[in-house]
């Protein structure tokens, strides 16, 4: 399986103010739509990321009035083993990124939160809200690094509460319980993150893979392990234990802890 290139993605786009990489999730130029393909570009944008030495900071950030919140299940066109493979790498490929990746979550995620709550630095629209409606509540095992994202965030019980039944957590919310860092107006969140990211991009490579590594190290040790038996679990209930997607189960109250 090769990596696919930047000039083949069809669903990032990457544009340069710098030393600061813009990554902007797409499909058609409107809110990301999750499939196969943006599945394995997902999986390979670290890795060209990793050797991209003209990168300082990376931002990444959705398109409209979401994140994303459509699935067109990658398990339709893929075998399970390459599902298993680029899952593998794209957790592990955030989490040993050598520059900081700031997100701006735009609006809405629901599939895939992983990828906007991994970043080191997460802003988000008032709109903004978090929910996992790509696992449980469609019948398949949380096991593509979500189960240890949110763990790591909202604690062992309230974590498995939120991926058993889809609960939402608005952006006021995450806020509060550290999900998210800042929150601001959309249409200021790419200012605000360039910002941010300015004084980073001066720094030499050599000390912000350094500090990358430093504040990574316990993630880079426990991601790995846990995402390849997690998507181990989630292929072998596909394959065997097949089920419908019980939509009924979706609970809308944000997830707490008190």
């Amino acid at each position: 399986m090769g990596y696919l290139q930047p000039d083949e993605w069809q669903n990032i786009e990457v544009t340069r103010r710098g030393a600061i990489t813009l990554l902007r999730l797409h499909t058609h130029d409107g809110p990301l739509v999750w499939t196969a393909r943006a599945h394995q570009e997902l999986a390979d944008l670290w890795v060209w990321l990793s050797g991209d030495e003209a990168t300082r900071v990376a931002v990444l950030m959705g398109t409209g009035p979401n994140f994303c919140v459509e699935i067109i299940s990658p398990s339709l066109e893929k075998e399970w083993h390459d599902i298993w493979v680029e899952g593998r790498r794209m957790i592990s490929g955030m989490v040993d990124l050598n520059v900081p990746l700031i997100s701006i979550v735009n609006g809405p995620v629901s599939i895939h939160t992983e990828l906007a709550v991994l970043a080191d630095i997460v802003l988000a629209a008032p709109e903004a809200s978090f929910a996992d409606r790509a696992h449980m509540t469609r019948g398949v095992v949380p096991g593509d690094g979500v189960q240890v994202v949110w763990r790591e965030l909202l604690g062992p019980t309230r974590s498995s509460y939120f991926l058993l039944t889809g609960a939402s957590i608005e952006s006021e919310e995450a806020l509060r319980l550290g999900i998210v860092h800042e929150v601001h107006e959309r249409e200021a969140l790419l200012d605000r993150a360039l910002e941010i990211a300015a004084p980073l991009a001066e720094l030499s490579r050599e000390t912000l893979a350094y500090a990358s590594a430093t504040l990574r190290m316990q993630d880079r040790r426990l991601y790995g392990e846990a995402v390849a038996q997690g998507l181990a679990y989630a292929g072998l209930a596909r394959q065997f234990y097949p089920n419908p997607s019980p939509s009924s189960i979706v609970a809308e109250p944000a997830a707490r802890e008190d």
